[in-house]
């Protein structure tokens, strides 16, 4: 009996901290209606975008999914408002945990963190946003607890943890905010953010898998007079790469080779030269594949002195004393008798080659190689650009917005401020302190120019729910006026400096090309605008204060040009959106246009 007993006490012993470390507490499917009726089984729900719309009883923005503004006031205030007039602060331990999906060019995450138990008895329940940094990609999932709920202190050392976020592009950056709702009326930290990294796709799917990653790791160099020839070990045919390319740098001088290996030949390693290297001089260089944003693998290259007349160091030997008169000798007959030859004939050649002095100059200038000036894509200091803009233009033109300062922060070593990318912020301090604290701060403000800025938005009356202006209002809320009031602002900035004498360089103006230069306000025709995509080199310069072109040098960015800025995905997305702007702003005229013909 006491052996049964004792197995029993083991038993429970052992069972006892099981129970106590299963603390991870995952979403589960339930109602809206269960929540709100504080149903038992509805502890710890997902609400989906469908419950949102209809609670709320219109669209919520597509870009936040099932999240909307102070959740809790509109999913409970009607039934109790006291439930959500308390404080709660924002979650702690905010971690995110990259599971394994069957995507290879993919990532899918998981957010987990710990209630605070600041106010723990009013908690009502999470919102959780993720978004990329630098892009448009936003997502957002909403989580309640039922209404009668009242948690415990004890219940902050339990874990919470979100629906996976998949489909997140390998290599990228994000924030994820995780929101303690009900939100507070004034102030407060309510949320707690972090920012982490999807796996690069050498550490999911392996470096033999992956053009970017890969990169040549043997790397031999030899001399032979003065020329140096390089042998590095090509990538697996499986990978597809077809072309490589060095860069070399010394003295502020660049030398770049592209290398384009041999595919019949279907050989391991490749060799090539580097050819007019200054002798006596050191050079970095670096090789990689022929990818976008392929990494690079830097090796040295020494260039010996070569020795004029041979190898072998000049010793004051008795034979060297005999032959260097007779030498000396030889050498001033020579010359002597090719200045007689070239005073005998200079007219005569000149005028069979019939060749001007000027074309020679010409051509001579023409020969003299440029210095290409390369800037570091990670500057400790890049300038901070905010871009403003008109949202009444429709939503294309906000997405070309949009990926024009995706563009520029990805490839133009640039800070872009823009308050879509921003909307906790935005929300927190408002929509027109947060544009004056940013043109405040920013290094260069550029304006976005088209028709909607001559247009100044009202609120929409409750009687008139479906017209245009209705729907920008609920697309885009305060902020399509606070943004026009925000130009409004640059404009007599621009008016107060010009009028004082000041430098005018950190305003700036621009339109995409289905505007026209009409579009810009007159107040802004004071500072310097460009028409995007053809002048993004010039805006690069005004940027970042460098000549385009100087004497015996030019600049060379890569995919910054017109024609090479596709080249890139982000120039890719951001060609496609300009192009979906043009069409809808064409068709978005046509209607105007037709109610000036003949009825």
């Amino acid at each position: 009996m006491w052996k049964t007993t004792l197995v029993l006490y083991q038993l429970f012993a052992l069972c006892g901290p099981l129970r106590a470390e299963d603390d991870d507490i995952a979403p589960q499917d339930c109602s809206l209606d269960c929540v709100r009726q504080g149903g038992s089984d509805c502890k710890y729900c997902r609400i989906s975008q469908a419950d949102v719309k209809k609670a709320v009883g219109l669209n919520t923005n597509k870009a936040f999914g099932s999240c909307i503004p102070r959740s809790c006031f509109v999913l409970f205030g009607e039934e109790d408002s006291t439930l959500c007039h308390h404080y709660v602060q924002g979650p702690d331990n905010v971690t995110v945990e990259l599971v394994n999906d069957l995507d290879p060019s993919s990532d899918t995450a998981v957010v987990s963190w710990k209630p605070s138990h600041y106010g723990i008895a009013f908690l009502r329940g999470f919102q959780v946003f993720l978004q990329a940094l630098g892009g448009t990609t936003v997502a957002c999932q909403l989580f309640l607890f039922h209404r009668n709920i009242s948690l415990p202190a004890s219940h902050a050392q339990r874990v919470y943890k979100s629906d996976p976020f998949p489909g997140l592009p390998l290599g990228s950056q994000y924030a994820v905010t995780v929101m303690a709702l009900p939100v507070p009326e004034q102030g407060g930290r309510f949320y707690r953010s972090t920012n982490f990294f999807t796996r690069s796709c050498a550490e999911k799917n392996g470096l033999e898998q992956c053009k970017k990653d890969w990169y040549p790791k043997d790397i031999k160099v030899q001399q032979e007079g003065t020329a140096i020839t390089v042998t590095f070990n090509l990538a697996p045919p499986s990978m597809g790469i077809r072309g490589y390319f060095s860069v070399c740098y010394a003295k502020g001088i660049t030398k770049y080779t592209d290398i384009t290996p041999i595919s019949s030949q279907n050989k391991s390693n490749h060799s090539y030269q580097l050819n007019d290297l200054e002798e006596g001089t050191n050079y970095t260089c670096e090789i990689a594949a022929n990818e976008v944003d392929a990494v690079r693998n830097k090796f040295m290259v020494q260039v010996s002195q070569i020795q004029k007349g041979g190898s072998s160091p000049v010793s004051a030997s008795p034979s060297l004393a005999m032959v260097l008169p007779l030498g000396l000798a030889l050498v001033a007959m020579f010359v002597v008798l090719l200045a007689a030859f070239t005073r005998r004939r200079p007219r005569p050649r000149m005028k069979k080659l019939d060749i001007k002095p000027d074309v020679i100059k010409q051509h001579q200038e023409s020969k003299t190689p440029g210095e290409v000036i390369s800037l570091s894509r990670k500057r400790l200091n890049p300038p901070r650009l905010l871009i403003c803009y008109s949202s009444f233009d429709g939503p294309a033109h906000v997405n070309a917005v949009m990926q024009l300062g995706a563009f520029i922060q990805q490839h133009m070593a640039t800070k872009v401020c823009l308050d879509l990318w921003e909307s906790l912020s935005v929300s927190e301090e408002g929509s027109m302190a947060w544009h004056c604290r940013q043109i405040r701060e920013s290094d260069f403000i550029l304006v976005i120019c088209s028709r909607g800025l001559h247009h100044r938005p009202k609120p929409p009356d409750d009687e008139d729910d479906d017209g245009e202006e209705a729907e920008q209002w609920l697309r885009f809320g305060p902020n399509t006026t606070s943004t026009d009031v925000a130009v409004q602002l640059i404009g007599e900035e621009v008016g107060r400096a010009k009028a004082r004498g000041q430098d005018l360089s950190k305003y700036m103006a621009a339109i995409f090309d289905y505007s026209e230069e009409a579009d810009i306000p007159a107040e802004l025709r004071l500072v310097s605008h460009y028409t995007l995509t053809r002048d993004l080199e010039l805006l690069f310069s005004h940027l970042h204060a460098v000549a385009l072109q100087g004497p015996g040098r030019y600049l060379r960015i890569s995919h910054i040009s017109e024609e090479g800025y596709a080249e890139l995905p982000a120039g890719a997305a951001l060609q496609r959106s300009i192009g979906e702007a043009r069409t809808a702003m064409t068709e978005k005229r046509r209607p105007s246009v037709a109610g000036l013909g003949v009825t």
